[in-house]
């Protein structure tokens, strides 16, 4: 039986040196690296109903293995009856060694039990090789019980490269084994 090779070890055994030969890198700090991954569940409900932000952090740290933060509203908006400084969402930023087992757990088991999974888009990206994924539903990860969930969430993966451009970030998550869409 193969065993599992880490993120960690894929980097350094896979990604680098192809990224090293597709773009011509003399050094391997030129390579670009994950930084970190934020995961952030914003809550508009939460206004109306504040338990449903504690079963978010519940939920968050569950699946990031790490205590989420709460976050506030910078500006008041009438429309919305949203007032400054009220809680919002929750979000983990995960560096180190929690990162990769994240995306461990996010490429390798969530993202396969996607209904009707094709890939993810390789257009998701800002402009300076950062990629930020929309998940629809938290019961995708293995470590929520979904008989103890009240309502489905969703979520937004950030993942914060090195990289300056669009296609050093592409080419890094491709290597790292992100399913992008063909």
């Amino acid at each position: 039986m193969a065993q599992m090779i880490s993120m960690r070890e894929r980097y350094e055994k896979e990604a680098l040196p192809a990224l090293m030969k597709d773009f011509g890198y003399k050094s391997r700090m030129q390579a670009p690296r994950i930084l970190k991954v934020v995961v952030n569940m914003g809550m508009g409900e939460a206004l109306a109903n504040s338990k449903i932000l504690d079963a978010a952090a519940t939920e968050l740290g569950q699946i990031t293995g790490q205590k989420p933060v709460l976050t506030r509203a910078r500006k008041s908006i009438a429309n919305f009856k949203l007032r400054e400084g009220q809680a919002i969402g929750v979000m983990v930023t995960l560096r180190q060694q929690r990162m990769y087992e994240f995306l461990e757990r996010l490429i390798g088991v969530a993202l396969p039990r996607v209904r009707d999974f094709k890939g993810v888009s390789s257009k998701a990206f800002d402009g300076a090789g950062n990629y930020t994924l929309g998940i629809r539903e938290q019961i995708i990860f293995p470590e929520i019980n979904y008989d103890q969930v009240e309502k489905i969430k969703g979520m937004n993966v950030t993942v914060v490269t090195s990289a300056t451009t669009d296609e050093e970030g592409r080419a890094l998550l491709k290597y790292m084994g992100m399913p992008f869409r063909s």
